[in-house]
């Protein structure tokens, strides 16, 4: 069985992820989105709250499972059996550093290997921090995220 692993913060999940993950979707026979818990990042979303935007919005497509980590993203994907870590790109700024993550992942287990798949266009200018700034500056972020997730943004930023 192909298992991928794509891993996050997803705070909040975008439209963006969920193109990846419907492509990446098609390629293996399991998805395992790892929600991270620990993070450098400040997430406005609690731990179980980005789970269950991502579960909501990926609960027709039956072959991903989503649930969180903590620590090593090789710890979690050794520990799932996988041997593919699933990573978006949507400029060559990302790219830069998406390599080093992909290096150091193959340096901890050199039987890992790390996949891009470049978002479709209309997503390209789409993060998290960016929907985040555009919600708190009372600005329309319809289409980009799921319907569950615009929500929530506007009811924390009203």
């Amino acid at each position: 069985m192909k298992i991928g692993i794509y891993p996050g913060t997803f705070d909040p999940v975008t439209n963006g992820h969920l193109d990846i993950l419907t492509r990446a979707s098609k390629l293996f026979d399991k998805i395992i989105v790892g929600v991270a818990v620990d993070s450098d990042k400040n997430t406005l979303f609690d731990i179980n709250e980005r789970v269950g935007f991502m579960k909501d919005a990926v609960k027709d497509i039956p072959n991903i499972e989503v649930e969180s980590f903590s620590g090593l993203l090789m710890h979690f994907t050794e520990s799932k059996g996988a041997k593919v870590i699933i990573r978006g790109l949507r400029a060559v700024s990302d790219f830069e550093y998406e390599f080093q993550l992909a290096l150091m992942n193959k340096n901890l287990n050199d039987t890992v290997e790390t996949i891009f798949l470049t978002t479709s266009s209309e997503y390209t200018f789409l993060s998290s921090t960016i929907i985040k700034s555009v919600v708190k500056l009372d600005g329309e972020i319809n289409g980009l995220v799921p319907k569950k997730v615009e929500e929530a943004l506007k009811a924390i930023y009203k």
